[in-house]
């Protein structure tokens, strides 16, 4: 697994596979996932990575359930 942060875009890209090759990608909010021809995460970009970083933290510091 692979991690990188781009401060000026204020993305997050975790690389699940960085071997995959890429067949399809779904957004959903602040999430793009990036999948295999047979449905397998190969990466999931975080846009608005500190905003949604700090929704996500807060809640788990709350003890509510994190639905992304």
């Amino acid at each position: 697994m692979k991690v990188r942060y781009d401060r000026d875009a204020d993305i997050l890209v975790i690389e699940w596979l960085p071997q995959g090759v890429i067949d399809h990608a779904e957004h959903a909010g602040s999430l793009i996932a990036h999948f295999t021809a047979d449905g397998g995460l190969v990466l999931l970009e975080i846009l608005d990575a500190r905003r949604f970083l700090a929704q996500v933290f807060q809640a788990a510091l709350r003890g509510e359930e994190v639905l992304m």
